[in-house]
């Protein structure tokens, strides 16, 4: 793919719109992507879509999992002013949240909208300097009353998702965009599959863009339910440490210096022998990575794993800044290094490579 091709994806599938329970749009613009590079497309029956590339043997079944949601908010009601109260839909940190654009998606089409809450210039000085609890901000839509804001399309239920608009940055590597997390997971799963299409691999390779992962990871259980794959990979984002104030032992990876490979996070311990197949072979690629560790939080690995007898599984990601926020940044290498490094684990991994790594 020409790179102003890549940068078309990565822009349609950051604009489009998509929280957990309501990611029609991103499955679509991936759809659009991967369905030419597959064998067989499918889907489970929470909407995760699965794309299908058979390899020259039947071989051991290959999992790419990115998913298809993000963060966003879940209108709960709508008061007789036409205020908007809402649900957060994944992880939310107050003090990133007053002030945002947001869009309401109706079945009408989006409204703008922007979060707001009770004026600081009339809060007591002692809640000034404490972050705005999520319970206590509304959205607002420019709606004088409830019934204007019903006609408008509004309902509660409707979804919300942060304004960003895809920008390169000055420096053309860096790109900033909403729904990073994790928009660049499915991107690798489409362009692993572009790659896979001029060599051969013994095995069959599934990319996959589940639903659901920001509130439990549910989609992955469910396509990896469908799947039963025998090695599982998760795409994902990672913690940036290279911004002012954060110190090597809070995050050690730098944006632009490979994809990580995760040893540990609060849903599962990364599998060693999988681990060391995929730094061998980023060694002898001459492929750059980082390892970290986080101690909360979780990716798709997480439920991959735990699938029937268990899978060996290990997640791969990208250092981005400022992840669950309205806007994130990567670095355009570290994307591309990620799709190579899988690309060349997955033409390693014939039956005798994963009946080593199970057992090893």
């Amino acid at each position: 793919m020409a790179k102003d091709e890549t940068l078309q994806m990565l822009k349609e599938l950051t604009d489009a719109n998509g929280v957990p329970g309501n990611e029609r749009e991103p499955r679509d613009v991936m759809k659009k992507y991967i369905e030419p590079l597959a064998d067989e497309l499918m889907y489970d029956n929470l909407g995760s879509l699965i794309a299908v590339k058979k390899g020259k043997a039947e071989g051991p079944k290959i999992m790419v999992a990115g998913h298809l949601d993000e963060i966003g908010f879940m209108i709960t009601r709508i008061d007789d002013k036409g205020f908007l109260w809402f649900q957060t839909v994944g992880g939310w940190w107050e003090q990133v949240m007053l002030a945002q654009r947001v869009n309401v998606m109706t079945r009408k089409g989006n409204i703008m909208g922007v979060i707001g809450s009770k004026p600081p210039h009339i809060l007591p000085a002692e809640q000034r300097k404490k972050s705005v609890d999520k319970k206590d901000m509304f959205i607002d839509i420019g709606a004088s009353s409830k019934e204007e804001a019903m006609e408008w399309g509004v309902k509660p239920g409707d979804s919300v998702v942060p304004v960003c608009e895809f920008t390169v940055m000055n420096n053309e590597k860096m790109l900033m965009a909403k729904a990073w997390d994790n928009r660049i997971g499915c991107a690798i799963a489409i362009e692993v599959l572009r790659k896979l299409q001029d060599g051969d691999h013994p095995n069959t390779v599934y990319g996959v863009g589940t639903v659901q992962e920001e509130v439990g990871l549910r989609g992955a259980t469910t396509a990896a339910n469908m799947i039963k794959p025998d090695i599982g990979f998760a795409v994902d984002v990672g913690i940036a440490g290279d911004t002012p104030g954060v110190s090597d032992k809070d995050a050690q990876s730098k944006m632009g210096k490979g994809p990580q490979i995760i040893m540990y996070d609060a849903s599962m311990v990364s599998h060693k022998g999988l681990r060391d197949l995929v730094t061998d072979t980023a060694d002898e690629k001459d492929i750059p990575y980082q390892f970290d560790a986080i101690a909360g939080g979780g990716t798709d690995s997480g439920k991959i794993h735990l699938t029937a007898n268990g899978v060996p599984a290990l997640s791969i990601t990208i250092a981005t800044r400022y992840i669950h926020t309205h806007a994130a940044i990567l670095h355009r290498d570290d994307f591309e290094n990620a799709v190579n490094l899988i690309v060349e684990v997955i033409k390693k991994l014939d039956a005798n490579a994963v009946k080593e790594i199970t057992f090893n």
